[in-house]
């Protein structure tokens, strides 16, 4: 079984259709990257599937179970929609970080207002905080920050803000990760930086959804390559598939256009 499955996702901007049908599933531990050239909707696409906008017409599937109906005439709740929500963690181009928060503070504030919705939380308040806290320290250290936890976000580098910023979207243990143009906001220096915390996530069988300009990083992370055009998928198969022999025009012309 799929964990996630997308079904014809339409998205209209008024009488603009950015998004035209957008059909693709993905496995536990895959990593799929979406390229192709700006204004090709891919990111409406995770905007869409993370609830950040609303589709207009489709259906997604977490582990089989449909959290998303566009047929459905049934209006969801704030809480329904949080719910859904928090089977994904979205990594940002632009960090979105709070900046009166150490980094710490950025990575157990989700986790600890959601706490407080546990049954149990008055009668185990100490040890829920301890454990939350003692598990964002171990996503920091994971992404490289063990020394720069009690930092503010304007004492650190861009690519330390990207890594507090992947520490926090894992902090809610989503089901999968999404990636924005991780590396748009920032300098080829720390772009390798964000890059190999990336891998090293793949490497752990993070499931993850990559949108990405960086086309060799795809090749070398990614399981999958999904190429978008004009609001559709036009390629989605392999990195050699998609990368080394399209079939597609649209795609050759955009490879071809990064080439020169």
């Amino acid at each position: 079984m799929s964990i996630l499955e997308v079904k014809n996702i339409v998205k209209n901007f008024g009488k603009i259709q950015v998004l035209k049908g957008i059909d693709f599933s993905m496995e536990k531990g895959e990593v799929v990257a979406i390229i192709g050239s700006s204004g090709s909707g891919k990111t409406t696409l995770l905007r869409c599937i993370n609830f950040l906008e609303e589709a207009d017409k489709g259906q997604i599937f977490v582990n089989g179970q449909c959290i998303y109906d566009g047929e459905s005439t049934e209006k969801r709740t704030p809480a329904q929609i949080r719910e859904a929500q928090l089977n994904f963690g979205l990594v940002f181009q632009s960090f979105n970080l709070f900046p009166q928060y150490t980094a710490l503070e950025n990575v157990t504030l989700a986790p600890k207002l959601l706490a407080k919705e546990r049954a149990d939380y008055k009668e185990n308040k100490k040890e829920i905080l301890d454990e939350i806290e003692e598990n964002a320290k171990a996503l920091l250290a994971r992404v490289g920050l063990e020394d720069r936890m009690g930092s503010y976000p304007c004492q650190l580098s861009g690519g330390q803000q990207q890594r507090v910023s992947i520490a926090r979207a894992l902090a809610l243990n989503p089901k999968v990760l999404f990636f924005d143009e991780p590396t748009s906001a920032l300098d080829p220096e720390l772009t390798g930086e964000i890059l190999r915390v990336i891998r090293d996530l793949a490497n752990k069988d993070v499931t993850m959804v990559i949108v990405t300009h960086e086309i060799e990083f795809a090749r070398n992370v990614a399981d999958r390559i999904i190429f978008m055009a004009d609001g559709v998928v036009l390629e989605d198969g392999t990195p050699e598939e998609v990368l080394d022999h399209p079939k597609n025009e649209k795609t050759q012309h955009f490879l071809s256009s990064l080439n020169h």
